[in-house]
Parts: C-alpha cells; structure tokens; sequence
C-alpha cells in the first residue's frame, strides 16, 4: 500500500454489509455499510455499545469481520499485510492515548518510525516537526505522566503521524478532556487533515465534537442508522 496524501480514485474506507459476532451469539455490528472519501473528516457519533469502537478496530485490522468486506485505499483488508498496513497507513488515537510512560515525549513519537528504515536523525528531525506542530516543543524530555491531559493527546496525535499515514482513526479522543482542552484538540484535528490531507474517523458521543465534522454518520445497535451532512462546513472551533 501506498501511504501519505495525494489525489486518489474511488473512496479511502468502505465497509460492505459488515458484521461482527462475538462467541458467535453477540451483534456487535450488524450489517454497516460505510463509505468515507479521501480527506473527509467524518464523525461517527452514537450512545456506548453501539459498535463505533467495534467498527474504529476492523478498520485499524486490530480484528476481523465475521462477515463483509471492509477495503481501505483501495485494498481489501483480508488481503493485507495487517502490521506493515497499521504501522504505515493508519494513524490511531485513543481516549486513554496508549502513551509509554516511562518514554519522553521525543522517544514516544518515535515508536511508530522504528522498523522502517528512517536513520536515527530522520526520525529525531520528524519528532521534534511533529511536536512542534502540536505546541510541545517545549515539552519533548517530559514524561507523559507530567503532562496534562491535553497535552498527552496532542502527543498522541502527534504520534499518529508518524509515518505520514493516510487515515487517522480517533477513538472518544476528548472523552478525559476539559472543554478548553476539547476545543485546542478539535482545532487541531482540522489543521491536520487540512495540512497533512489525511482522512479521519472519529468516534464519539458528544455532539459538540461531532459538529465539528464534515459528515455525520449515526450508528445505534450496531448499525448505521443515518448519515446526515454536517451543517457545520464552515464551523470554527475557538482556541483555547
């Protein structure tokens, strides 16, 4: 797979008649359909158990559909290579940010270099353009740990990037966040899909933050329910 930003045919994620089971008895998904298109930023919003985690995890190919078929750039996934797709063309961002404590914020962004043949000041130079993007600069020998909650999901978003990946996949990033952490975090999700022409999917259940999205896509039960186009186009997240 190719990764990165560019013009592209066809649609960047697509999620054919896909169902999930568990123990073969539990629906977590049952029969979603879904297209996004290269560089949109969609917000896929609905109540705790709905599925939105379930979908956000076939897509990243941290598991597989019982039934369906979900390509990504153009590549069906039960035919790629899951480590080298994950680690090259998806960017993940948790609510819980997944950071290594024990890393500065400098070695954390570097993680995801490892293995793919970036030379050791390639990958400090990328870090330290990365970090400076998200305001943290200043903060690139501190643990996660010491920084504030904000602060470690804009390292997280930071982390994403990476190895300049062509989808970022945003699981209730804001869940932990204070509101004017919440406004700097979704400004900042904009500028990085206009400046880095990624596509994002972001899960979550707080309608402040989906407005915020080019599209909405409501899931319930495990299904999609609706897919509204956000009035919200033109929509500016105040800075905190």
């Amino acid at each position: 797979m190719s990764s990165g930003n560019g013009s592209r045919e066809g649609p960047a994620i697509q999620a054919i008649d896909v169902v999930k089971l568990y123990d073969n008895v539990v629906r977590a998904l049952d029969g979603v359909n879904l297209t996004i298109s290269y560089g949109e930023f969609v917000a896929l919003m609905g109540p705790s158990g709905c599925g939105k985690s379930t979908l956000l995890h076939l897509l990243a190919a941290l598991d597989h559909p019982t039934a369906g078929r979900i390509t990504v750039n153009g590549r069906d996934l039960r035919s790629a290579g899951n480590d080298r797709y994950r680690r090259m063309e998806i960017g993940l961002v948790f609510q819980l940010h997944n950071l290594l404590p024990n890393l500065n914020a400098l070695e954390n962004v570097q993680i995801p270099m490892f293995g793919t043949g970036m030379g050791h000041a390639e990958r400090l130079k990328r870090a330290r353009d990365l970090l400076d993007e998200m305001g943290l600069r200043d903060k690139e020998k501190m643990t996660p740990p010491r920084l504030s909650g904000g602060e470690r999901q804009r390292l997280a978003i930071a982390r994403a990037l990476a190895n300049n990946p062509s989808i970022i996949l945003a699981d209730e990033p804001t869940g932990n966040l204070d509101s004017a952490a919440v406004d700097r975090l979704l400004t900042l999700f904009r500028g990085v899909r206009d400046e880095h022409q990624v596509t994002i999917l972001l899960a979550t259940h707080d309608t402040h933050v989906a407005s915020t999205a080019d599209r909405l896509v409501h899931m319930r039960d495990g299904r999609i329910v609706e897919s509204p186009q956000a009035q919200s186009q033109t929509t500016m997240v105040p800075s905190a």
